[in-house]
């Protein structure tokens, strides 16, 4: 049976995770928000080069060329930005379950 003061102690350790998952998760988020923003802005870049490029093109086989070599760099970056953030949402999944997982242990011991 458990007294008030272990109540008290698993209540405190339950809190201390919970508040520690939750921090971990709002810096995630953070980073997060910050690659999408740095993407954003180089792709928005990457567009207005090409714009500027097809207005100086002076033939159909260069405003082809110019669309052809922006379409494939643009799927290449984004491919490679997905990848990305994939990987930076699956480590903030198990950052923000380590707190959990300690506790668990404790639990099973």
């Amino acid at each position: 049976m458990l007294n008030f003061d272990d109540a008290n102690k698993a209540g405190k350790d339950t809190m201390d995770t919970m508040l520690k998952s939750y921090s971990t998760m709002a810096t995630g988020m953070q980073t997060i928000a910050s690659e999408a923003a740095d993407y954003s802005k180089k792709s928005f870049e990457h567009s207005a080069a090409m714009v500027e490029k097809l207005s100086a093109a002076k033939s159909m086989e260069k405003v082809f060329e110019i669309q052809t070599d922006y379409a494939k760099s643009s799927y290449e970056a984004f491919v490679q930005q997905a990848t990305k953030m994939g990987e930076i949402y699956a480590d903030l999944a198990k950052d923000v379950y380590k707190p959990f997982e300690r506790s668990m242990g404790k639990a099973a011991n």
